[in-house]
């Protein structure tokens, strides 16, 4: 279960024209989100492929591809390590995490966050009363560490939890990156799948405040005429 042979079955499945797309799709030119990260054209199902064969991988080796230049490493690596999690008990879990923690600096793209974090940090929280590690997050100057925040949170959204939700939104009105505002908008919407009065609520004391991407991703999901509404007194 070494590193180098996850990367090699990974190398397998490379497809330059994917990691060409790859490239643009995820930002990667110069001053952008993810300037200089490399792909080797593996898709997330080959990639989830492989991480099912070697989900029993050590932290240690995990490292190892956590710190490796190509994105599909990466991936590879968040996979296995939520597939680590979700069967391991509370000792093990909480040493997942701690290595979670360790290494947001290289979970450093929006798939490496999203497909990871609430299945991590917000599974970890679900039962606590203690929070605060959301809001730590979300004071670190790493985007990445705020969108963790964010998004960990759709694990007690999913449970009709919204304090948190609603307390980060708020937060991050002021933010100046479209990544957080997307995250944040995804949440928001995410809640009013679930009550709309709640996000109704938010958006009737936030809506002249808010981006406009947060607010069009946030209202998604309302009816045409709800949508018109926000919009339109946004504009005004």
């Amino acid at each position: 279960m070494t590193a180098e042979k996850i990367k090699q079955q990974l190398l397998a499945f490379g497809n330059p024209s994917k990691a060409e797309h790859a490239k643009y799709f995820f930002k990667t030119g110069r001053g952008q989100y993810g300037e200089g990260d490399l792909f080797m054209g593996c898709t997330v199902p080959e990639t989830r492929s492989v991480a099912k064969n070697f989900r029993h991988t050590p932290l240690i080796e995990l490292e190892k591809l956590l710190n490796d230049d190509i994105h599909e490493c990466r991936l590879c690596a968040l996979v296995i390590l939520v597939s680590q999690f979700q069967k391991a008990d509370d000792l093990a879990r909480s040493e997942i995490v701690d290595f979670y923690l360790a290494h947001t600096h290289r979970i450093n793209n929006w798939d490496l966050v999203d497909l990871s974090c609430y299945h991590i940090i917000g599974a970890w929280l679900e039962e606590k009363t203690d929070r605060s590690l959301l809001y730590r997050l979300a004071e670190s100057d790493l985007l990445w560490d705020q969108r963790i925040a964010v998004v960990s949170t759709l694990t007690f959204i999913r449970n009709n939890d919204f304090t948190d939700i609603l307390k980060l939104s708020e937060l991050f009105l002021t933010h100046k990156h479209d990544l957080m505002h997307k995250a944040c908008g995804w949440m928001l919407r995410e809640t009013g799948k679930r009550n709309e009065a709640t996000l109704t609520g938010f958006l009737d004391r936030h809506y002249q405040s808010m981006p406009r991407t947060m607010l069009r991703y946030a209202i998604e999901r309302l009816s045409p005429a709800q949508k018109l509404q926000y919009m339109t007194r946004q504009e005004k």
